[in-house]
């Protein structure tokens, strides 16, 4: 089932006597293909929960109009619209076993939808089954761990097998190992149902490695719309580059003067065809390569080696997000002369930005590159 959202927009009126609206999601265009898993992605307070809360039908829109295939359903009430949620708090009755709370959304089903109590328990076990809990029917959830719970609380948004199923910030309550194994668990289910599904998260590691497409929003605002590795590789503007990426983009002031890009004083890379003009230069962790003889110098604070990396730690006068990460294979070995340590940079991961608007201007070195 797709989703269009057409000039979708929530507006809060303000508490204070003179102050504006709060525009929670801002004209927001967009379509969810069928079968798709669609994350949802940016800092807390850019509207992302909002606009999966108008989808569900839990907040109505101020304008616009919401699409489920052919249907208009914006102004249907959530229980019509045939959507699963799942929160990140796991809302499970204390009380009931975990068959009784995947069964429960069949109890309310009412007139020719009705189930008999056999067809209840067949498809809550179907549902436990696609999630893997099935040998834990008869427990409770204080007898479980909260990857336990969590999947209790997907089995019952699925087990109606709706035509969208809506996930806000699914694993923000587990630890680390957990996260991994749930989203990968929360992929698998996807795939295995093809159910259309908006994966609300403010954790761009999880976004990108389980969705087919990620929407990056900003203060309800959409930015960008992509396949996650196109959207890491040409983001649109700053804030994109900024917002993705462990370690963070490295930010410095530059400038372009004839075809050349100018880092502190530094000729460190050819961007032919770019106007001169003072420019925000984002380059990537991995966008460094170790070299004495490398254009671009900075200061060695000290050398980390996680393994398979190791992660070089430098300033430079220029860089306005504090020190600068570079990361690099473990097997080269780190030598600083004068305190200094040399690079060469990889085009494809070196950004430059208007100053102005923060938008990406690209350059033909970058695209051969990429």
């Amino acid at each position: 089932m797709k989703v269009i959202l057409e000039h979708l927009t929530k507006r809060y009126p303000s508490r204070d006597k003179n102050g504006k609206d709060v525009i929670a999601v801002n004209d927001f265009n967009f379509e969810i293909p069928d079968g798709k898993l669609i994350g949802l992605l940016g800092p807390s307070g850019c509207g992302k929960s909002t606009t999966l809360n108008l989808i569900s039908g839990l907040e109505s829109p101020t304008e616009g109009k919401i699409w489920f295939g052919e249907d208009d359903v914006t102004d249907l009430p959530p229980e019509h619209r045939g959507v699963g949620l799942v929160f990140q708090s796991y809302a499970l009755y204390p009380h009931m076993t975990v068959r009784q709370n995947i069964m429960f959304p069949l109890q309310n089903l009412k007139g020719k939808d009705k189930l008999s109590k056999e067809a209840m328990n067949q498809k809550a076990e179907e549902a436990a089954r696609l999630v893997q809990i099935e040998r834990l029917m008869e427990r409770k959830p204080r007898e479980m761990s909260g990857g336990q719970q969590q999947r209790v609380a997907i089995a019952r948004a699925l087990v109606k097998m709706p035509r969208i199923l809506l996930l806000d910030e699914p694993l923000s309550n587990l630890d680390a190992r957990l996260r991994l194994q749930t989203r990968e668990e929360i992929r698998r289910i996807q795939k295995n149902t093809g159910i259309t599904t908006v994966f609300v998260t403010h954790d761009q590691e999880e976004a990108m490695s389980i969705s087919d497409e990620i929407v990056v929003m900003e203060s309800g605002i959409l930015q960008q719309i992509g396949n996650p590795q196109h959207v890491y590789d040409e983001p649109v503007n700053l804030f994109v580059a900024k917002f993705l990426g462990t370690p963070a983009i490295n930010v410095f002031e530059g400038e372009v003067k004839g075809g050349r890009l100018f880092i502190g004083g530094q000729d460190v890379l050819a961007v032919s065809g770019v106007e001169d003009q003072p420019v925000s230069v984002g380059i990537r962790p991995e966008g460094f390569i170790l070299s004495e003889d490398g254009p671009f110098r900075t200061k060695l604070v000290q050398v980390e080696v996680m393994g398979r990396d190791t992660s070089v730690v430098s300033e430079h006068p220029d860089c306005v997000s504090g020190l600068i990460r570079s990361i690099i294979s473990a097997e080269n070995r780190v030598e600083a002369k004068d305190g200094n340590v040399a690079f060469e940079l990889k085009p494809a991961k070196v950004h430059i930005f208007r100053k102005d608007s923060g938008v990406r201007i690209p350059y033909p070195e970058q695209e051969r590159h990429v």
